[in-house]
């Protein structure tokens, strides 16, 4: 995640949680969701199943 900036224009427009592939795009590594998935799979990204669903707990995520 290193080079990765968010705006706070960006981070206080966010939902407080967001399916993952949307937050692969959110954070610009929409070509790499493998990759955002090792991260969230190895507990370094904050998250939530609900169902079948991952979902990114992205106020904890950006606090």
């Amino acid at each position: 995640m290193e080079g990765i900036s968010l705006s706070h224009k960006d981070q206080s427009s966010s939902p407080p949680v967001m399916p993952w592939r949307e937050f692969a795009d959110w954070i610009r590594m929409g070509d790499r969701h493998d990759v955002v998935w090792g991260w969230i799979r190895n507990g370094y990204i904050p998250h939530e199943k609900v169902g079948k669903h991952v979902l990114v707990n992205v106020a904890l995520f950006t606090s």
